[in-house]
């Protein structure tokens, strides 16, 4: 797969100093990244807690790894007025900051908008926050599944009779970071006709709420507790097979007649009391014994391939599979990265593609196999390919060279390094 020159990508010339940690604000900025700014992680002597997280990846964590592709990085002390005046300088010539300390902190660090915005008015200054900046949880930590329990996802999830339960794989932290990136690239459109940059807040709590606004919807005169359940219930849901689970969703007329034909169900397809979603849901104790008995003649896998394009569905799968699913593949969703760590690894690619056709992004495919020989070779060369992909980087990695661009002579460099400030 031939994947787009970061020089040709949206954001090509976009500078964006990442403070953040954890996976929200870090991620936004990775997404920035993928779009081509070029993006300068600044952590503290201790590192981005996220390194320290647990991991079955020996020599690095597998979610910074995941989380902070496409960066380069800088070990600064903030708290050191020499740390302080190095961020100044980065500070000048960016685009963008985006941090998620609480309020209060970037103050104290004298790194708040109004200080950083006097010295480059150009800046577009996003604070990812748990609770927003005012009100009274705002100074609260905010964490992925705090919100989620607090703003009824947990419950959501909860089985009939049954406790509440969280969704695995930090939603909140991921849809935060993408209205990061959203708004980031809207503000950025906008400095376009003003000349001038923005403050840009969001939050943990507002990113939870937009994920479910299809359930916020009160209407007047209605009772505050009432059913807001989405699901279409019954049929759509993953069902038992011969072997493995598939995932079906036949809310449609159309997808509802193709599965019934499929599972030589005929006189359920038209039958009055199934010919809407609505009834199908309630009818599900009826229906849903005489789907899965007929599921249960092949596996999922079978299944799926039987239904293709006729009925929406998926085989349960674990995430592993898709390193080198077909269709994957054909998308370049995966790429090559070498970590200084982590040595050679396949981790996510580009998520959207500018300016090439589907078509003929298809004549460049490559299998896995390939992707992965051309991940061998030299190393260094790769760490510096920023149009090959760049692996997150180790802590500190690229502080000299981020230095002696911003003006800093060699003795400089060492002193603040012999210093501590900088590493």
């Amino acid at each position: 797969m031939q994947f787009e020159s970061p020089a040709n990508l949206p954001l090509a010339g976009i500078k964006v100093l990442d403070l953040s940690a954890y996976i929200a604000g870090p991620y936004g900025c990775a997404l920035l990244g993928d779009m081509g700014a070029d993006v300068i992680k600044v952590e503290p002597p201790e590192g981005d807690n996220l390194r320290k997280y647990p991991s079955t990846l020996a020599a690095e964590s597998r979610a910074f790894l995941g989380i902070n592709r496409n960066k380069r990085g800088l070990c600064l002390n903030l708290k050191d007025a020499a740390g302080h005046e190095v961020l100044l300088r980065l500070v000048r010539e960016a685009d963008v900051l985006v941090h998620n300390f609480r309020p209060g902190v970037p103050e104290r660090l004298r790194i708040d908008f109004a200080t950083l915005s006097a010295v480059n008015p150009r800046l577009i200054y996003c604070a990812m926050t748990g609770y927003g900046a005012v009100g009274p949880m705002a100074r609260h930590a905010g964490y992925d599944q705090v919100l989620q329990s607090m703003t009824g996802m947990c419950a959501a999830q909860a089985k009939a009779d049954g406790p509440p339960e969280v969704l695995y794989g930090s939603v909140v932290d991921y849809y935060g970071a993408a209205l990061i990136s959203n708004s980031v690239s809207a503000a950025l459109y906008q400095r376009e006709k003003t000349g001038r940059g923005q403050a840009i807040e969001v939050s943990l709590l507002g990113s939870a709420l937009a994920m479910q606004s299809a359930r916020l919807v009160w209407a007047e005169g209605e009772p505050r507790n009432l059913e807001r359940d989405m699901r279409s219930g019954g049929i759509t849901g993953i069902h038992p097979t011969r072997d493995g689970h598939l995932y079906l969703s036949a809310n449609t007329p159309h997808f509802w007649r193709a599965l019934c034909g499929h599972l030589d169900l005929p006189d359920l397809a038209d039958h009055p009391d199934y010919d809407t979603v609505k009834k199908r849901a309630a009818q599900a104790a009826v229906l849903v014994p005489l789907v899965r008995q007929a599921l249960s003649r092949a596996s999922a896998r079978e299944w799926a391939e039987r239904f293709g394009q006729s009925v929406p569905c998926a085989e349960v799968r674990p995430v592993e599979d898709m390193f080198d699913h077909p269709q994957v593949e054909a998308m370049g969703l995966m790429r090559p990265y070498h970590s200084k760590q982590a040595g050679n690894y396949l981790g996510l690619a580009q998520w959207a593609h500018f300016g090439a056709s589907g078509q003929a992004r298809a004549s460049e495919g490559k299998t896995t196999e390939e992707v992965t020989e051309n991940a061998t070779g030299s190393a260094k060369d790769r760490a510096n390919d920023s149009a090959n992909g760049r692996a997150a980087p180790s802590l500190g990695e690229h502080s000299e060279k981020i230095l002696s661009t911003l003006g800093y002579t060699a003795h400089e460099i060492e002193q603040l390094m012999q210093s501590a400030v900088v590493q």
